[in-house]
């Protein structure tokens, strides 16, 4: 019973982070809340196992990893469902906060998932170029190539708004 209340407040303290960052990855309200319910449940089910070998802040490391394995996984395997535009959607002259969330986010929708999950693991979270090598299981090498190219095609995408972009 102590190590369900346990996770029960491990789990309500880290959902909405989780869920943010889920977010930002894929885009989806729904795909997101079902990306931190799969985490979490993966978690619960080695609970106790996990517990006494991380302290916090591996804990949080893990459902991060967890998360992100979950979500490249899972883009591969919807990667037929995605649906190519014809026109990117108009640019706003002047933004406000929430319309400069709205534009980011729709900026990062078009980058491949990788990418996607390298500018958010980097910004977002704050992660360094190692930790984002770590947690992807590539080189710190091919960490910053992802990161240069996503933030090159994030500035081509905002075009005068990239001044706006928190990545420049």
């Amino acid at each position: 019973m102590e190590t369900e209340l346990d996770f029960e407040e491990f789990a309500s303290t880290r959902a909405r982070r989780l869920f943010q960052v889920a977010y930002l990855m894929c885009g989806d309200w729904h795909q997101a809340q079902d990306l931190v319910q799969t985490t979490l449940a993966k978690m619960f089910s080695v609970w106790g196992r996990l517990r006494r070998g991380h302290d916090e802040p591996g804990l949080d490391a893990y459902a991060r990893k967890v998360l992100l394995r979950y979500y490249l996984s899972h883009r591969r395997l919807r990667r037929s469902t995605e649906v190519v535009v014809a026109e990117l959607p108009d640019r706003p002259g002047s933004c406000e906060s929430g319309e400069l969330r709205l534009t980011l986010t729709a900026a990062l929708r078009l980058l491949p998932p990788r990418n996607r999950a390298v500018v958010v693991l980097r910004y977002l979270e704050d992660r360094s170029v190692e930790e984002v090598a770590e947690l992807l299981e590539v080189s710190p090498g091919a960490v910053k190539s992802l990161n240069s190219r996503s933030l090159a095609k994030l500035r081509a995408i905002l075009g005068d708004d990239r001044e706006l972009l928190f990545l420049s």
